[in-house]
């Protein structure tokens, strides 16, 4: 589906038409530049390439030099492909978030928040083990039997236990568009996206 890169700017509140407060979160989707344009004759589908963000040229390797220089664009340092454009593109064109303005809702994906390795209940919500009192030393947020018996003789794939938690690709789907502003390349959403503020992440129709 068709959609354009962009950076999260951070969340903010807005006021409703009923006077409520709802939160929501700023982007800056775009500009993007047309680096390619895929073809079913050539490439197999349909798609269009584009770039986000400019890149010295000290810092691209030269294949993708060569990528940017067929395409006569300025290096771009994210690059992403979407389908189904409603209007055909050529290579160097710009796409800015104008996309959105007769959109209702989007989906963003980006990369969560990293937390490390943690325990089974902040990871996934256990409500810990035993009580709190009579002898009760160590176990407050242990996970507890993790259902090892003589056969299979094994942990079943799948059982939750402590490990890495976040740094995912996450997608969050039908968020709201609350306003569009082209002269800022803004666009807000109603809730919250994955990731911190300023990174990168996908913004689809």
């Amino acid at each position: 589906m068709p959609g354009l890169l962009g950076k999260k700017i951070g969340m903010t509140s807005v006021f409703s038409a009923d006077g409520k407060n709802v939160p929501c979160t700023v982007i800056e989707v775009g500009p993007c530049t047309v680096t390619q344009v895929k073809s079913v004759e050539k490439d197999g589908y349909a798609a269009v390439q584009v770039g986000f963000q400019d890149k010295k040229e000290k810092h691209t390797s030269a294949p993708l030099m060569g990528h940017f220089k067929k395409a006569g664009v300025t290096p771009k340092r994210h690059l992403a492909e979407f389908k189904n454009f409603e209007n055909e593109y050529n290579l160097g064109d710009v796409i800015t978030v104008d996309l959105f303005s007769d959109t209702a809702y989007v989906s963003v994906v980006g990369t969560s928040k990293g937390k490390g390795f943690q325990g089974v209940v902040k990871r996934h919500g256990f409500g810990g083990v035993g009580q709190t009192t009579h002898g009760q030393h160590n176990r407050a947020r242990k996970p507890g039997s993790i259902g090892a018996c003589s056969y299979p003789a094994k942990v079943f794939k799948g059982m939750r236990m402590a490990g890495h938690m976040g740094n995912e690709r996450v997608t969050i789907h039908n968020l709201q568009v609350l306003k569009v502003q082209p002269e800022n390349n803004l666009l807000v959403v109603k809730g919250s996206v994955p990731g911190y503020n300023g990174s990168i992440v996908i913004v689809e129709k």
